[in-house]
């Protein structure tokens, strides 16, 4: 119940960071159109975020099932 609630928090918490997606989609293309690099360094910042958290519960699932193995193993 309490991990519920949690969740329903931490969502009505964090409406507000969707209001931030129009300011910087808009203000990547307007730079795009003038010609700056600001839009090629927002997707790369983008995309570096999105990778780490898939590496480390990579590595923790990897971990898990090696200590699984050897435990099944001994």
């Amino acid at each position: 119940m309490k991990k519920w609630m949690l969740l329903a928090w931490m969502m009505v918490l964090s409406s507000g960071a969707w209001a931030q997606c129009a300011m910087c989609k808009a203000a990547a293309q307007t730079d795009l159109e003038g010609g700056g690099g600001v839009a090629d360094g927002l997707n790369t910042g983008i995309l570096y975020l999105m990778a780490f958290p898939y590496l480390l519960i990579g590595a923790v699932a990897f971990m898990w099932y090696r200590h699984q193995k050897q435990k099944t193993q001994a």
